[in-house]
């Protein structure tokens, strides 16, 4: 890690191309798979879930794919997530969803395919959510915890994330608290589920 008396980087700086098209990372150093049996206690529907597993072979939910940076302060983490497009009962397929394990940092989701939402919450009961779409960008700002839902039916959900690289992923508040609302498709329409009021930035 750099210091005052030791201004050496801990990196060298660096490029690569991304496939913009069809969203891709060329050579991650990681790849990150989460499976439907990996979504156990987060949807609804447990039932609907245990018949995807069994009867579909545990299909792949979504998968992150980075060329990782040192976890330290002031380097910025990055990768691309993709969520496959699927359904547990009515709900859409989504990601897990996380605080960071430093609250205060952000993080920006740039979607490179794919439709859906980024759904928001804090835990003071705030809850948000914001359209997702080819080039379109979502700020999620410190303290809010986030998760995708892809509501395409047939196409993945693809996005390019930047975040400060010390921030952690905090897993287990979601595990306890989960979402006030739930990304459902009904008759081809959007539907969201839960208790807080219709628009972003609502007080549940």
């Amino acid at each position: 890690m750099m210091s005052a008396k030791d201004p050496t980087p801990s990196i060298d700086p660096f490029s690569l191309e991304l496939d913009l098209e069809q969203g891709l990372l060329p050579e991650p150093e990681n790849r990150i798979v989460r499976r439907a049996s990996d979504m156990r206690g987060y949807y609804a529907d447990e039932a609907a879930l245990e018949r995807l597993i069994a009867e579909a072979g545990d299909p792949i939910h979504y998968e992150v794919f980075e060329v990782p940076v040192p976890e330290e302060a002031g380097q910025l983490m990055y990768c691309i997530s993709t969520l496959r497009p699927g359904r547990v009962g009515d709900e859409c397929f989504m990601t897990k969803g996380h605080y960071h394990t430093v609250a205060e940092t952000a993080e920006i989701y740039l979607c490179l395919r794919g439709e859906g939402y980024m759904l928001m919450k804090t835990s003071a009961g705030r809850c948000a959510w914001e359209r997702m779409a080819r080039g379109r960008m979502v700020y999620v700002p410190p303290c809010w915890a986030h998760r995708s839902a892809n509501t395409s039916d047939g196409e993945p959900l693809v996005s390019f994330c930047v975040y400060p690289a010390h921030a952690g992923h905090n897993y287990g508040d979601i595990q306890c608290e989960g979402f006030p609302r739930r990304i459902l498709k009904r008759g081809g329409e959007v539907v969201f589920a839960g208790s807080a009021s219709p628009g972003p930035a609502v007080t549940s």
